[in-house]
């Protein structure tokens, strides 16, 4: 196994790209769009999918390329991560996605430290960040089994797919729900949603340990 040391660090680049590339196409769709939500969303959902696409397969044979606290917890769940790891994995997670806001700011030109005021509450989007979490976990858990060569596109392509059918364009990761607390761009939060979002996002997690409680490559064997 990778040295832990080289993880974490693959853990932080991985986290901070994708929370550059996420506020970055997010602002970029939002000026070129002139205000168009759809050519926003259009443009920040098909860089966010390539780009995780991109990160899983450069960083995948490191560190797993987890960038989400979601997906730490239930590899450490499943006896494939330890515990202890898995606490440096989220630390690190949130600090790189943090920092990967901040970089994107920083290219356009834009306050670094920012408070999210974009809206995103209800029954609605609570449910949506359920169903995206557990549909991104189980993308990871049956794309390994299913075609693992292909998972990085698997992943990506869900994500970039999620934006559109959940009403929460799909943030599911908690490290990322932070971060975007700390933009005013396209892809913010306001701070008052986010406890609610992690919440929901917990309970698309603990749904999918559940169910695949044993393995789910265990049960296929059974």
């Amino acid at each position: 196994m990778t040295a832990l040391r080289s993880r974490l660090v693959a853990e932080f680049a991985g986290s901070a790209a994708l929370l550059a590339i996420v506020v970055g196409s997010g602002r970029m769709g939002e000026m070129l769009g002139a205000g168009n939500a759809a050519v926003a969303l259009l443009a920040n959902s098909a860089a966010t999918g390539l780009g995780l696409w991109l990160l899983i397969e450069l960083l995948g044979p490191i560190s797993g390329a987890h960038f989400n606290p979601a997906v730490s917890l239930t590899f450490a769940q499943r006896g494939e991560l330890l515990w202890r790891d898995a606490a440096l994995y989220i630390i690190v997670q949130i600090a790189g996605a943090l920092t990967g806001v901040v970089l994107a700011h920083l290219m356009f030109d834009m306050a670094v430290l920012q408070v999210g005021v974009r809206p995103r509450t209800g029954a609605g989007q609570w449910l949506s960040e359920a169903v995206a979490t557990a549909g991104l976990l189980l993308t990871i858990l049956l794309g390994r089994r299913a075609r693992p060569q292909a998972l990085p596109a698997l992943v990506g392509a869900y994500i970039a797919c999620a934006y559109w059918f959940t009403a929460s364009t799909s943030f599911a990761n908690p490290a990322v729900t932070i971060a975007r607390a700390f933009t005013t761009t396209f892809a913010g939060i306001r701070p008052s949603d986010v406890p609610a979002f992690i919440a929901a996002q917990a309970a698309g997690m603990l749904a999918v340990m559940l169910l695949a409680h044993p393995p789910i490559e265990a049960k296929s064997k059974a």
